[in-house]
């Protein structure tokens, strides 16, 4: 049985973690449009996905093989701090921010931050399992508390405001997180120690799921790749553009202070709010209705959850519009992560079952994410950017049918192997 220290422990080692996610990932979009860089939010995106291509499998392979999960960890999270610290500094002292000098930076400490995701579940696992307890059943009520420090994280940008400056609008956010990553840098080295497998403990082939590929020989798994890639390329968009769509209300004097537009991060807290309580609803669902309507559920969330950004206001009513968008965030993105990797988890063998699971996370976390980021910023610059008047409404009505034929077409093409569907 897992102590109540040890679960205090880890409880605070997954509140720092997804603490530093939050202070930025949801505002750096509308920091970048309000000092000139809106067109270059998707390449701040799309690196999340480019990197989650390929450092967690290298890091993962160092903290197998050679030094301690816990080390890695707070190694990771001195790297990323120190890089995003330098990002914030960047900002305060040039008179004009360029694109070049703040990506370097950024992404330089992308690099380092998304192998710590994958670090910290490797490092709870392994305290929990060493210490008596079971990673099955008691990790899942600690994670929960990971969502807790994004949204706290959240709200303290929304609220703190930097020389009349709220840090949502500002780059005291990259120090923030920053600040947060060199605290769990600190922390990380109090845990108790994580052993390594050994040097013989796993392949290269194996650490970056190369075995999975062989899926792709099954006509129904490459079918569902394919889809995961496609759902996969509207998982950033509303986390990239979703603040600045908000922001941009403040130009309206009708709309500048509406509650919508000047605490959109707290508005949009509610999404990770919702996250967190649709988890209990996966279950329910998937036993009443099976795998393939879930997911077509998913992906129905996410065309209303793009409609209803494109035609709500931030005023009364037109904001619970906007807030309806949010609550669906929580069936949009559970439904697809939680079904699509049980439906991984049924249909391969238990010989490269860790590896699908990777793949699933690759395909869509990385290369649907990425395409997705890009596609979706060429269609920014051309509605709102690069456009002479702006008009966000199209853009969100783009994504919207774009998930509408995703939709249709895995009604259409989609054929569910696992025990009928449940």
């Amino acid at each position: 049985m897992l102590g109540k220290g040890i679960r205090l422990r880890l409880i605070i080692l997954v509140f720092l973690q997804y603490a530093v996610w939050g202070a930025y990932l949801i505002s750096i979009g509308r920091y970048l449009a309000g000092v000139g860089l809106g067109s270059q939010i998707k390449w701040f995106f799309a690196t999340n996905g480019i990197v989650s291509l390929f450092m967690p499998a290298l890091v993962g392979i160092v903290a197998d093989r050679y030094i301690q999960a816990q080390r890695l960890l707070s190694l990771c999270h001195a790297l990323a701090g120190l890089l995003m610290l330098s990002a914030g500094m960047y900002c305060l002292r040039a008179g004009q921010v360029q694109f070049l000098p703040l990506y370097s930076l950024y992404a330089s400490s992308i690099v380092f931050f998304m192998p710590t995701v994958a670090l910290t579940n490797s490092v709870s696992y392994s305290i929990i399992a060493r210490t008596g307890g079971d990673p099955v059943k008691d990790y899942p009520p600690i994670r929960l508390f990971g969502t807790v420090g994004f949204i706290c994280s959240m709200l303290a940008v929304n609220y703190i405001s930097v020389d009349g400056v709220r840090m949502q609008d500002s780059f005291t956010q990259l120090i923030l997180s920053g600040f947060l990553s060199i605290i769990l840098c600190q922390y990380a080295l109090t845990l108790p120690q994580c052993p390594t497998g050994g040097r013989a403990e796993r392949s290269l082939r194996d650490a970056f799921g190369l075995n999975a590929f062989s899926l792709f020989r099954k006509r129904y798994m490459a079918v569902f790749f394919m889809f995961c890639i496609l759902m996969g390329s509207a998982l950033q968009i509303t986390n990239g553009y979703a603040n600045t769509f908000l922001g941009s209300f403040s130009s309206n004097p009708a709309f500048a202070d509406t509650f919508a537009v000047r605490n959109s991060n707290a508005l949009l807290s509610l999404s990770q709010i919702s996250e967190t309580l649709c988890f209990l609803l996966v279950p329910f669902c998937m036993k009443r209705y099976g795998m393939k309507k879930v997911l077509l559920m998913s992906m129905a969330a996410w065309v209303l959850r793009f409609g209803l950004l494109g035609v709500g206001t931030p005023d009364m009513p037109g904001v619970l519009l906007f807030i309806l968008s949010c609550i669906l965030y929580g069936v949009a993105f559970d439904f697809y992560n939680i079904a699509g990797s049980l439906y991984v988890e049924k249909n391969v063998d238990k010989s490269i079952r860790a590896s699908a699971q990777g793949l699933f996370m690759m395909m869509s976390n990385g290369v649907g994410a990425t395409i997705g980021m890009i596609g979706a910023g060429s269609v920014m610059d051309h509605y709102v950017f690069n456009a002479v008047r702006p008009d966000w409404s199209r853009a969100w009505f783009v994504f919207a049918a774009y998930m509408m034929v995703v939709a249709i077409l895995f009604a259409l093409i989609f054929k569910d192997k696992s025990q009928d569907g449940k």
